[in-house]
């Protein structure tokens, strides 16, 4: 499945340097989320189901 990402709005965590690279992630309008590499803008991108990302949110393991 092909996701349209033109629009999306990409950031990255407040906790990154700001020329460091990292991972991005968008906010998509159908709900789900996207996640970039952020030193590769125009590469590819995972797209997971809003409950999906909830999920590994709620897992805590990236949390200090």
């Amino acid at each position: 499945m092909t996701v349209d990402l033109s629009d999306a709005q990409w950031f990255k965590s407040t906790y990154s340097q700001p020329t460091a690279d990292c991972v991005e992630i968008a906010h998509l309008s159908t709900g789900a989320v996207g996640v970039r590499d952020s030193k590769d803008p125009g590469g590819p991108a995972l797209v997971f189901a809003g409950d999906q990302w909830d999920s590994f949110l709620a897992g805590g393991i990236w949390r200090d």
